[in-house]
């Protein structure tokens, strides 16, 4: 409220990785990159909601075969990616109230790692 309006996009995705992320996460997002048209890449090198979170099965039934250890790794994988669900729509929902419409989507390829990608819709 004690801001002026942002100018441009760059500026508002700014405030999400500065002030906004400091405020939810206790940091600051550590990278950002743009192409210059309407494509944000927001990197958390320890995001903290995914820093306990192993892809690794580990099963303690010794008879267990590699289909299933696969099957649980497909449904870990699974989990981790819904927990990205409510921080995409963080994400969103407050560039949304700051007049930017945009769709967010995460990806977590080494955790605990991750990238939010915003993509401006024109």
């Amino acid at each position: 409220m004690e801001r002026p309006r942002f100018s441009d996009h760059l500026e508002a995705i700014k405030f999400i990785c500065k002030d906004f992320w400091s405020e939810l996460f206790k940091k600051q997002i550590d990278n950002l990159k743009t192409n210059h048209r309407g494509t944000f890449v927001l990197q958390d090198n320890r995001f903290r909601w995914l820093t306990r979170v192993s892809l690794d099965p580990r099963t303690e039934n010794t008879d267990s075969t590699e289909n299933d250890s696969a099957a649980l790794g497909d449904t870990a994988a699974q989990t981790t990616t819904m927990l990205l669900y409510f921080p995409c729509g963080l994400i969103r929902g407050a560039l949304t109230n700051l007049g930017i419409s945009c769709s967010v989507s995460a990806d977590m390829s080494n955790l605990p790692a991750c990238s939010f990608v915003v993509r401006i819709k024109t």
